[in-house]
């Protein structure tokens, strides 16, 4: 079983607001479409979409809000965003259906997510897309919860066997802007991880590897050029290990 998360800047254009990647978006689905998964799971960032609006009210995977407002124009915009992934899945052939992560998790001294209905999608044969999203946090009203914590808490409890992360990068870079090939201790590339430059409230490329490495199965970080590749079992990127 799969867990592959989309990243938020390769499904949309980061620099402006609410705007789907359409040529990006298209390729992707169409990869998936013709691979052969049995059992899948998708996630996807909030690239243009959840990040601006979470921006906005100050919200971040550690600073919450008891706004509602704000909770629903952040949750509302990765819907949009969700619906578009979906579409273009369906015209791919990929049985995708939305699960929206404010209504199957919260935290409480931690992430608890309720990965059971997930589990009985990809025994009928559905593909789980999900998404980052805001959360119910105990003390803290809601906070971000991000694609990388739902990717690592979905690997762990459904005991995937891989994990996938396609970024807008080939992989874990290194000063001179080649790809690390592995990936065993987060101290080992602390001093070439940056965050984002665009607008991002949960973490950048440091934040994908420390999530990761927290992991069991394997991991790997790699451009959409090696999603095909990555699909079909083959090295793509950067493998990551705990």
């Amino acid at each position: 079983m799969i867990v592959l998360k989309l990243g938020g800047s390769v499904i949309t254009e980061k620099d402006e607001r609410e705007t789907v990647d359409l040529d990006s978006l298209a390729r992707l689905a169409g990869v998936l479409g013709q691979a052969d998964v049995d059992d899948l799971v998708i996630v996807h960032g909030a690239g243009s979409f959840g990040h601006y609006y979470a921006d906005e009210h100050g919200v971040s995977t550690t600073d919450g809000t008891r706004d509602a407002r704000a909770v629903r124009e952040i949750h509302d915009s990765m819907t949009r965003l969700n619906k578009a992934v979906l579409d273009y899945l369906d015209d791919a052939g990929v049985p995708g259906v939305p699960v929206r992560p404010f209504s199957a998790a919260r935290r409480d001294d931690g992430l608890e997510f309720y990965a059971n209905q997930v589990e009985t999608m990809l025994a009928e044969g559905f593909t789980p897309v999900l998404h980052g999203d805001v959360v119910a946090d105990a003390g803290a009203g809601a906070t971000i919860l991000s694609g990388d914590e739902v990717v690592t808490a979905l690997a762990a409890q459904l005991d995937a066997d891989r994990v996938g992360l396609c970024s807008t990068v080939p992989g874990v870079l290194d000063d001179d802007g080649d790809v690390i090939p592995a990936v065993d201790a987060y101290d080992d590339v602390a001093a070439v991880l940056g965050g984002s430059e665009d607008t991002d409230v949960t973490g950048g490329m440091a934040g994908k590897v420390r999530e990761l490495l927290a992991l069991d199965a394997p991991a790997s970080v790699f451009g959409p050029d090696d999603l095909a590749d990555f699909l079909r079992g083959e090295d793509a990127g950067t493998t990551v290990r705990g």
